[in-house]
């Protein structure tokens, strides 16, 4: 079955990481970011909406969109014969703060499900962490402004002790403590099984393969299906 999914591809602009590194499969890209806005505006049959709001690993770097976790559980949900419709606002190289700036645009249309997948880049860059936590409270101020009935997942992210382990230490507690805050619907650690795991990763060691996004698709999946 045909996914209808909308996505936005950049170069991931990681932390020393190159951007030609991973060449197992080309990645589309595109140059003009209003190209996804306007794809935005596409009607579909389906009911509901649900809106995967993210960086690189949403947007599926290094593999095939119709691989990356949110097609997967897009899937996963035709074969149960759910009327949503998962949209992939995933932009590789995606901070915090560039979500925020870009958050207008993309809720251009009602959502019904909303997945906040940021912070990984912050983490990796050294960004204050008082940043990075007030813009995820901003995303989330602003979606639920636009939709005080949209349900907002967020998904839990850690990060490798390069930075020291009171900076990494207190990264991870960003995540469980902005659910708690909203009452938010939370994946711990959305890399949970797969971060560390040679196999499950492409050479750069940071973006999953393709088997990588399906134990993804697996760990978001056990938090949406109770939001379903």
């Amino acid at each position: 079955m045909r996914n209808l999914l909308i996505f936005c591809y950049f170069l991931l602009i990681f932390l020393g990481v190159s951007c030609g590194e991973t060449k197992k499969k080309e990645v589309k890209t595109t140059t003009d970011i209003t190209e996804v806005s306007d794809s935005l505006q596409v009607t579909s049959n389906k009911n509901k909406s649900i809106l995967f709001f993210g960086d690189s690993l949403t947007a599926g770097m290094g593999i095939d969109i119709e691989d990356a976790f949110p097609a997967v559980i897009q899937r996963k949900i035709d074969s149960l014969g759910l009327s949503y419709q998962i949209i992939n606002a995933g932009l590789s190289g995606e901070t915090t703060a560039g979500g925020k700036n870009r958050i207008d645009w993309v809720l251009s249309q009602d959502i019904d499900i909303f997945v906040l997948e940021l912070g990984a880049n912050d983490g990796l860059r050294g960004v204050p962490l008082s940043e990075t936590r007030n813009n995820l409270q901003a995303i989330i101020d602003f979606v639920r402004e636009k939709n005080p009935e949209v349900k907002i997942i967020l998904t839990g992210m850690q990060i490798p002790p390069n930075l020291g382990a009171e900076y990494t230490s207190e990264f991870k507690k960003i995540f469980p403590e902005l659910a708690a805050k909203n009452n938010l619907e939370l994946i711990p650690f959305l890399l949970e099984n797969v971060a560390g795991i040679p196999e499950l990763n492409q050479n750069d060691g940071i973006h999953p393969t393709e088997e990588g996004h399906k134990i993804l698709a697996k760990n978001t999946w056990e938090v949406l299906k109770g939001v379903l």
